[in-house]
């Protein structure tokens, strides 16, 4: 199975705790051959999608990656394209998914294109689920944050709509004397969207990260925070802890599994706190490593399994 991962620049990848490294390690492992690009190497000729692409052959010891000299290839020659370059989820990340939408003429793109554009990751459960949702609202007025916030029995969560890896979440209340400058450095002003939540306070034991395959749960993991930083994002120092799946996450994945399906979300991370689900990670969902290390798994097998399935599929 030939594989081409978009992705972001190699030297920027912190194999450690990366989806996208396990997975391409598990193709090279097994012998295919694998090149990388950035989504600026996309572009395209005459109705046909193209990129400038490296050859890349991925290791357990460092350096990590061995690459080989850029040729321009048509996705096409390509069995399955994997679409993992990290948000921000901008007018650039979209473009890309138009040229991505010509090649899943041809070949197996995952996660699916359409579902890319279509559905960001956060405002995607106000968009389909919003029953599994803390209290939430959606706005770029000033007033009406600050009127939310103020309304919270406790605290509120401030958090821009197109952000990831916690990046510029806070906590925050009615009667904070900087309530009003995070409104204004979120929302600049009143240009951009901010999201608001009830802060749900059980975070503190953690944010269940569930990872789904096709729709499937396969494994997940309680990222608690640490004492220092609110956040349950791993790189500001959350730590991972075993956990199991309650009858209201099976609810949530079984509500999840029929879309996911559909819109071909073949690998999909979603954050759970407190039984409300609060993200539908789609762009680049991490936790393989993670969750391989708490319970001794290889996931990464398990997902290229599945594309190589749909890879023969398309073949017949």
């Amino acid at each position: 199975m030939k594989s081409l991962f978009v992705m972001d620049p190699l030297d920027r990848i912190v194999v450690q705790g990366d989806s996208t490294y396990a997975t391409m390690r598990e193709c090279s492992d097994r012998g295919w051959p694998v090149w990388m690009c950035v989504p600026d190497d996309l572009f395209s000729e005459d109705g046909r999608a193209l990129a400038r692409v490296t050859p890349v052959r991925t290791t357990e010891a460092p350096p990590f990656f061995h690459t080989e000299a850029p040729q321009t290839l048509d996705l096409a020659e390509f069995d399955a394209v994997w679409m993992r370059k990290d948000p921000p989820f901008n007018m650039r990340y979209i473009f890309s998914t138009y040229l991505l939408d010509m090649a899943a003429r041809d070949t197996v793109v995952v996660n699916g294109p359409a579902g890319l554009k279509l559905f960001n990751e956060k405002m995607w459960v106000q968009q389909q689920w919003p029953e599994f949702q803390p209290p939430t609202r959606i706005s770029n007025d000033p007033d009406r944050l600050r009127a939310f916030v103020e309304a919270q029995p406790d605290r509120a969560v401030l958090k821009p709509w197109d952000g990831n890896g916690g990046r510029g979440v806070v906590v925050t209340h009615g009667a904070d004397p900087n309530l009003g400058a995070l409104i204004e450095l979120l929302s600049q002003e009143g240009r951009e969207y901010v999201i608001a939540q009830r802060y749900l306070s059980r975070v503190v034991e953690g944010d269940k990260r569930v990872l789904l395959f096709d729709g499937d749960a396969v494994g997940a993991m309680m990222r608690v925070p640490s004492d220092w930083d609110h956040r349950a994002n791993m790189h500001v120092g959350a730590t991972v802890e075993r956990t199991e799946l309650t009858e209201r996450d099976r609810e949530i994945c079984a509500a999840l599994r029929p879309l996911l399906r559909k819109w071909d979300m073949t690998f999909v991370g979603i954050d759970i706190i407190d039984g409300h689900l609060t993200e539908v990670n789609v762009t680049s969902p991490t936790g393989i490593r993670e969750l391989n290390r708490l319970y001794d798994l290889r996931l990464e097998a398990d997902l290229v399994d599945r594309v190589q399935r749909r890879v023969e599929e398309r073949r017949q």
